[in-house]
């Protein structure tokens, strides 16, 4: 799923589905309206590194699945991904290509993650943190991005959000990508009501 912020005075915005490249008509795709959208109450916009980046949309119209839109499934709550899980990422790499794009990243456990020479106190048990190797990362323009990893029977679950990076600059090696951990938030999506 891709999200298109279409204009700032009106917050509009549009959501494709079995989309791949913008440039082009492709079959089977769909372009959907937000009816709703839900941001986590305590979001703060001022201050990403406090937690809750997370959000909810609810689109004015059935979506019918595919073999261009498939379900990703939500992770069992409260589950942590082991360190160096290989799990995906879409990313724009700061300007909006044409093509979808994606990236390979380890998980980096939070132990390692929160020590000072990485994220430190930064980084909380509601994220988790992938890359860090300085070659792959998320990147301005990223943010809201799937972290999806597959499970041995072949289907994908999302555990993470892009969030935030390092203000250093993109692929900075022990400034692995930071996402919102979606397992930590199973409760609130449940209670959401859209």
């Amino acid at each position: 799923m891709l999200v298109l912020f279409l204009s700032s005075s009106s917050r509009q915005y549009r959501v494709l589905l079995g989309k791949y490249n913008l440039a082009a008509e492709e079959e089977g795709s769909v372009a959907a309206s937000p009816e709703k959208i839900i941001v986590h109450e305590k979001w703060n916009p001022y201050s990403v590194a406090s937690g809750y980046d997370i959000a909810l949309i609810k689109l004015t119209e059935h979506v019918a699945l595919s073999d261009k839109i498939k379900l990703a499934c939500l992770p069992a709550a409260q589950s942590i991904l082991s360190s160096n899980t290989a799990c995906y990422w879409e990313m724009a790499n700061g300007a909006l290509p044409d093509d979808l794009q994606q990236g390979l990243l380890l998980v980096v456990d939070y132990a390692t993650c929160s020590r000072p020479s990485w994220w430190g106190s930064t980084v909380k048990t509601n994220m988790v943190c992938a890359g860090g190797d300085g070659i792959t990362s998320s990147c301005n323009g990223d943010s809201g991005g799937p972290l999806n990893c597959q499970n041995a029977d072949g289907s994908w679950e999302v555990h993470g959000i892009v969030s935030f990076g390092s203000s250093l600059g993109c692929n900075y090696y022990r400034k692995p990508s930071v996402f919102t951990r979606v397992s930590a938030f199973d409760s609130w999506i449940k209670e959401v009501k859209l």
